[in-house]
């Protein structure tokens, strides 16, 4: 079962259109087997309760505030993403592109009845796993290139300085490594600190 937080207005204070719209989102939640956690407003104190509640998934309401809204669950997730719902009535294409661009993984305009939820949810679930596992495979692709770049150097600062070839370099900073248990690209960056601090 899946966790979800309910970021919007509050349905008491609500006008009586968003007042429906809640009801149908909360009957649909608990229909799809989504465990609500929360209802929220969104406020300065969102990204607090957002962290203390750890939800699976966000779920925005918003009426006409969307901006609002989104700005305060983006701070709220900033720190560890999640998959963020928005159902709104706010078809501005400056909104959706705002949204999007913020990490919603689903934008939702107008038409929200209780049987549409847990199909647009577990869309958005899916399509938040399919780019956070390509955000992962970027930040591992750009780790490994740094990598690269430092152990490059380093054994350019080795060739140089005793005059090995490229592959005699490599085993030095290779066994360095070996003897002090630690990763290459580590030797490779103490031995450039090193270089760098001597001159």
């Amino acid at each position: 079962m899946f966790s979800a937080t309910l970021v919007g207005a509050d349905p008491d204070q609500a006008q009586a259109a968003q007042a429906r719209r809640s009801t149908a989102l909360r009957i649909g939640l608990l229909e799809s087997g989504y465990d609500l956690v929360a209802s929220l407003p969104a406020d300065v104190f969102l990204p607090e309760r957002i962290a203390q509640l750890q939800p699976d998934l966000i779920i925005a309401d918003s009426e006409s505030d969307a901006r609002d809204v989104l700005e305060h669950i983006v701070i709220a997730t900033r720190a560890a993403r999640r998959p963020i719902v928005m159902f709104t009535e706010d078809d501005a294409p400056s909104s959706m592109d705002a949204a999007l661009e913020a990490g919603v993984s689903a934008y939702i305009v107008a038409g929200l009845q209780a049987e549409r939820v847990k199909p647009v949810l577990d869309v958005a679930l899916a399509r938040f796993r399919r780019e956070q596992r390509l955000l992962d495979e970027l930040s591992d692709a750009r780790q490994k290139l740094a990598e690269r770049k430092v152990l490059d150097r380093a054994k350019g600062l080795l060739m140089a300085r005793h005059g090995l070839t490229e592959e005699q370099a490599f085993a030095r900073l290779r066994t360095l490594a070996m003897n002090k248990n630690l990763k290459l690209a580590e030797v490779a960056q103490r031995l450039i600190d090193v270089e760098d601090l001597l001159g």
